[in-house]
């Protein structure tokens, strides 16, 4: 249980989810007794409003649609010490709240994600169908490319279900739209150096009239252009390292046979080829030299993102003071 003297926010948001959001409400006031339920109810065209509210849950509006837009207006409007973000469908086991609060405070963590572990009991064939296959096999594929192109060591980037404390939430700065905030939230969390772990918890088939607004392949695009994006902003030296190479590979490819023809016979026939091998390798060198230019000033984009980062205190500094 989380101590009187912090502030714990469960926010909730949902597009459509008037078949499970009253249980949603319900399972986590009853997991969190001191927590405050939010729910933003993110441009429904149901009565998830109306059933939250019944429910007990404090309701505000977000009416672009989009989790990213939600999440952002969340972040900014809720004061809290500690932030537990759940998706409205009614997949998450709300009996894993208490546990991963006690072991943010506890161990002094910024993040405690809900790794998504199928639940055999029940109705265990439509359980282990929670997850679409092609949701799987995308879960799998951006877990390892972010580990690839920022270090990050999650192994379930994209749950829905976390902890978060107060100065992870107010040093995000969220850009994203849609479903790609899963994406910005891992890389904040590699940047800024947060301690963050994972705890396996139950993940249950949504209510047979609840439908994800997940779409496996738009929004699988959409999440690796903000990965190429975010890697570009955040990695820029090896981003323009990588396309100088290319680049420079390129170039050698079109100009080996023209240099192997001057070398003997102290002749440029191919003069066109030649041109366009040496203009390709100049673009390189333009691409490597811009790397280097703006990993100087992402450096100082990264300390300050640090810093007030930094500035926040962890919920349980104020606690200890006050003990």
């Amino acid at each position: 249980m989380t101590p009187p003297s912090l502030r714990t926010a469960v926010l909730v948001p949902c597009h459509n989810e008037e078949a499970s959001i009253a249980t949603v409400v319900a399972d986590f006031r009853t997991s969190l007794p001191e927590a405050t339920v939010y729910v933003y109810d993110n441009a429904s065209t149901d009565a998830t409003a109306d059933q939250a509210r019944a429910a007990g849950a404090i309701v505000r509006v977000e009416p672009l649609a989009g989790k990213g837009r939600v999440v952002r207006r969340m972040f900014a409007d809720i004061e809290a010490d500690v932030y537990v973000v759940v998706d409205g469908d009614a997949t998450y086991d709300a009996a894993a709240a208490g546990p991963m609060v006690k072991r943010l405070l506890a161990d002094q963590l910024d993040m405690v994600v809900g790794r998504r572990i199928a639940d055999d009991s029940g109705d265990g064939e439509r359980d282990r169908d929670a997850y679409r296959r092609g949701h799987t096999l995308g879960n799998r594929f951006f877990s390892r490319v972010l580990r690839v192109l920022f270090g990050s060591q999650f192994k379930d980037v994209f749950s829905g279900y976390r902890v978060m404390s107060r100065r992870f939430v107010k040093s995000l700065p969220v850009t994203s739209h849609g479903f790609e905030i899963e994406t910005e939230i891992t890389t904040h969390a590699v940047e800024v150096g947060a301690a963050c772990v994972e705890i396996d918890t139950t993940y249950r088939a949504r209510h047979v009239d609840s439908e994800s607004s997940l779409r496996t392949y738009r929004d699988g695009f959409r999440i690796l252009r903000k990965s190429i994006v975010l890697f570009q902003e955040l990695r820029p030296l090896r981003f323009y390292t990588i396309l100088s190479a290319m680049f420079t590979v390129v170039a050698l490819a079109l100009g080996i046979r023209v240099l192997i023809e001057f070398i003997e016979t102290s002749k440029v026939p191919h003069f066109p080829t030649a041109i366009l091998a040496a203009s390709i390798q100049i673009t390189a060198f333009v691409l490597l030299a811009t790397g280097i230019i703006l990993n100087a000033v992402g450096r100082g984009r990264r300390d300050a993102r640090r810093l007030a980062y930094l500035t926040i205190p962890h919920p349980t500094a104020g606690a200890e003071a006050a003990h």
